[in-house]
């Protein structure tokens, strides 16, 4: 299995779709915690399903279980504790059993997961990918 991931800041709509359609992703795994915010421009959550149909065929999910909490941002956004950010995160996944509660099918086929970071060094999104490929085992991450 392929778990792609991609964040959307400082990509205009056209390179961000682009990227999407020649890379044949089915399926964006939103994981931000908030996804109607009017910051989002394009990829405000309504907008963004309309777009993603429209013009790439793609699915759309918001899987809030796996966002952050409002608390580890805040703290992470304070003190840029990257370290405790990672345990932070790990542990609201184990909390959440989203090991338990993910159907595994959500992620295949070219599935990709999405939040706002531009590289996903310090994001989420590739703490959860690792996390998945950690217990999935067969998982090949591609960062988009």
């Amino acid at each position: 299995m392929i778990i792609y991931t991609i964040g959307f800041t400082k990509k205009n709509a056209k390179t961000f779709f682009e990227i999407l359609d020649k890379n044949n992703i089915s399926r964006i795994i939103d994981v931000r915690l908030n996804n109607t915010s009017q910051l989002a421009g394009f990829i405000k959550r309504d907008d963004f399903k309309y777009f993603l149909s429209a013009l790439c065929n793609i699915d759309y999910y918001h899987a809030a279980i796996l966002a952050p909490t409002k608390e580890s941002r805040d703290r992470y956004n304070k003190g840029k504790d990257w370290n405790q950010y990672v345990k932070d995160y790990i542990k609201i996944l184990e909390y959440r059993k989203v090991l338990d509660v993910l159907d595994k099918s959500l992620f295949e086929k070219n599935a990709c997961i999405l939040c706002s970071e531009v590289i996903p060094d310090y994001c989420h999104r590739r703490l959860l990918a690792e996390y998945l490929k950690k217990h999935w085992g067969d998982v090949k991450v591609i960062h988009l």
